[in-house]
């Protein structure tokens, strides 16, 4: 295939990614740690409230101490449990420190009806799957929790690699999730600026995801958009390139929007609901001036003809 004939090839498949663009959908939309507006972070109730919304959703997990691979954002476990348990997750019990601790009546919680929420199990989570929404699972720790989800997996029947996946910003984890259970995406997270060689930090390049990607052999990318970064010329060549490209967290319509228009296949949000409702009415509304447009467009065209 010489020169012109590949630069032809190239030319139309991004033609076709264009045409293809993703729009906010419940499909596109990823709820972040659930449904987090509405309900505590990573936990159950979060995470059934995007479902019944007909969403997918993000959940984050931790390998506790004995074996138990649970769900939980932050490095220990101070902040959503109102203080009362400070452990880092990688030094936490399920049996000693998790099974009982509540995480849902800290900060906007306190006294609400979630109150007594534990931390979720990773095979509660899988119970939520279901065909045409995906739960994407990112793993906080190292490779060393791979088996354990893998074990999970293995004992569940309704979560399967049309409805779940991983992301990770760990390189060897991705590399171990990849290796152990190949038949699932993994994508690899990364921030919309990156440290360099020297030390500085820079706006991310897709010749760097593209060798990150390679070099782990996994399916795409999750950017963070950094509406400065994320060029569509860059979501372009990481796609070019035969890879996928997701983006996180955004939470305004209208940034939304142009992370689709830049290329982005799905965009994870704290209020998926909600930027589908004002899509929903943006649409209506530009419906409706577009019919009333065309309306005064042939009143005005009868006016001449008489």
């Amino acid at each position: 295939m010489n020169v012109k004939t590949c630069a032809a090839v190239a030319a139309a498949v991004l033609a076709g990614a264009a045409a293809a663009a993703a729009k906010p959908s419940y499909k596109t939309l990823i709820s972040h740690r659930g449904e987090s507006v509405d309900a505590p972070e990573n936990t159950l109730p979060a995470f059934k409230t995007a479902v019944e919304r007909g969403f997918g959703f993000e959940c984050d997990v931790y390998l506790s101490t004995d074996g138990r691979v649970f769900t939980f954002h932050d490095g220990n476990l101070n902040r959503t449990s109102g203080g009362k348990n400070k452990k880092p997750c990688r030094e936490a019990s399920w049996e000693e420190d998790l099974k009982d601790l509540d995480v849902g009546g800290w900060g906007p919680w306190k006294g609400s009806k979630f109150e007594g929420t534990r931390p979720a199990l990773l095979e509660e989570v899988l119970e939520l799957a279901r065909d045409g929404r995906y739960i994407y699972v990112e793993v906080k720790v190292g490779p060393e929790i791979v088996p354990y989800i893998k074990r999970v997996f293995a004992k569940q029947s309704k979560a399967t690699p049309a409805n779940a996946l991983f992301i990770t910003f760990n390189n060897d984890t991705c590399r171990e999730l990849k290796k152990q259970m190949p038949e699932y995406k993994v994508y690899w997270l990364t921030g919309s600026r990156v440290k360099t060689p020297d030390g500085d930090v820079a706006p991310v390049t897709a010749r760097y995801i593209i060798d990150n990607l390679k070099d782990m052999g996994v399916d795409g990318v999750d950017c963070h958009y950094g509406d400065d970064c994320v060029t569509k010329e860059l979501v372009d060549e990481v796609k070019a390139a035969g890879y996928e490209f997701h983006v996180w967290t955004v939470d305004s319509l209208p940034r939304t929007l142009e992370a689709f228009k830049r290329g982005a296949q799905t965009v994870t949000t704290n209020c998926a609901r909600k930027q589908l409702r004002e899509y929903k009415a943006l649409k209506k509304a530009k419906g409706a001036a577009g019919k009333k447009k065309a309306g005064a467009k042939k009143a005005r065209a009868g006016k001449e003809a008489d």
